[in-house]
């Protein structure tokens, strides 16, 4: 919970000190890359230790990835055009600008985090199919 806080004061820090809130972005998406990664490959690595000193071997099923690649790929897609739409000098900037347009893009991006949640939870718990 310390990198949450800390990932999110750096990037307002950023948001406020640069014009285009490029640093801000940059932060916020390099630091919750690292935060995945290193979490991942660490719990992955005590695992397969664990199951190495147990004499077993570490297996885990492969599945498909194509849904949540595809779902994860659309869903940035439609994000970045929203960044690259807010960066119009009459809107503020892609965290800037009046109220209504940030509450806006807030809501649309936490919609679009929401149903990436919830259509990954469902395919995982095989209510929907994958492809």
């Amino acid at each position: 919970m310390t990198s949450l806080s800390a990932d999110t004061f750096a990037s307002k820090v950023s948001a406020v000190q640069d014009t285009y809130a490029d640093a801000s972005i940059g932060n916020v998406t390099g630091s919750n890359a690292v935060n995945v990664f290193l979490g991942i490959g660490l719990a992955w690595s005590v695992a397969a230790i664990y199951w190495h000193m147990k004499g077993k071997p570490f297996v885990v099923e492969a599945g498909s990835l194509a849904f949540s690649v595809t779902l994860f790929t659309i869903f940035a897609f439609l994000a970045i055009s929203v960044l690259l739409y807010r960066r119009r000098a009459h809107i503020g900037g892609e965290l800037g600008g009046p109220r209504g347009h940030r509450l806006a893009t807030s809501a649309f991006l936490f919609g679009l985090w929401f149903l990436y949640i919830l259509f990954s939870s469902l395919e995982a718990y095989c209510h929907i199919e994958g492809f």
